[in-house]
């Protein structure tokens, strides 16, 4: 699972946009990913954006606290 993070610059300051993946192997044992997620992944999910959430806020906070 993985919580991909990325800035948006605009006239009104940063916006962070994330997007979750799931990766898996196939049944040839080939690594692939998909945005779907079961019933089983659906807490490593919540996880992810969780982790996702405090890193956005957190460089939030420190870009309140920085001298300009």
């Amino acid at each position: 699972m993985r919580a991909s993070i990325w800035a948006n610059q605009t006239e009104q300051g940063v916006f962070y946009s994330v997007k979750i993946t799931r990766f898996f192997k196939d049944a040839e044992g080939e690594w692939r990913n998909s945005d779907s997620f079961g019933r089983d992944d659906l807490l490593l999910a919540s996880k992810a954006a969780d982790l996702a959430h405090t890193w956005i806020c957190e460089q939030l906070q420190a870009s309140q606290e920085a001298p300009f």
